[in-house]
């Protein structure tokens, strides 16, 4: 299916990569491709993202704050509130003393002496951002489209509207119907 990609939407999926090892994710969710959409390089995903107000910076705080995995339960969370200790707030003093992922578990060798694996930086992609990849395909069929470019990924993850991805874009007050109508008026209109 890559080879169908354009140079921007490859560029993309490996900056996805790059966005979830910088965070400390051990997979690629569709957090970590909407990051990868929000840079100029991305082309016209950038400028509509950008059009409609989503900015970087904040998708990544908000991708730390929801992504972060959680130690305790919520009937923890809410007993250690009731005597003043906010569990997000000590998260984030760790992870800002520490660096992000700090209270993460590591992963486990899978092997041992000269044979150990570097982290080479490539991430396995969890089943929504693999389903965002392939409705990427579809929205690309769909308008009659022979490549694949980022405006299809952003559209692959508006149509997959499950993802973290999606849960920032609509926190953040974005419609996903209205991103759609955009990125395709602005395919319409470039043609």
């Amino acid at each position: 299916m890559f080879e169908r990609f354009t140079v921007q939407a490859r560029a993309a999926v490996i900056r996805s990569q790059q966005e979830a090892k910088e965070l400390g994710a051990p997979r690629v969710g569709t957090e970590h491709l909407l990051l990868a959409m929000l840079h100029p390089e991305a082309g016209l995903a950038y400028t509509v993202l950008g059009a409609v107000g989503v900015e970087r910076e904040r998708v990544r705080a908000e991708v730390r704050r929801l992504g972060a995995p959680r130690l305790l339960g919520d009937e923890d969370a809410a007993a250690l509130r009731e005597i003043g200790i906010d569990l997000d707030a000590v998260r984030a003093r760790v992870e800002e003393t520490f660096g992000a992922g700090a209270l993460r578990a590591p992963e486990p060798e899978r092997r041992r002496g000269f044979l150990r694996r570097k982290d080479t930086g490539h991430r396995w992609f969890t089943p929504r951002a693999k389903k965002v990849l392939e409705l990427s395909l579809r929205e690309a069929v769909h308008l009659g489209h022979r490549s694949i470019g980022s405006e299809h990924l952003l559209l692959g993850l508006v149509r997959e509207e499950q993802g973290l991805a999606a849960r920032i874009l609509t926190d953040a007050g974005v419609t996903l119907d209205d991103l759609r109508t955009r990125v395709v008026t602005s395919l319409r209109d470039a043609a």
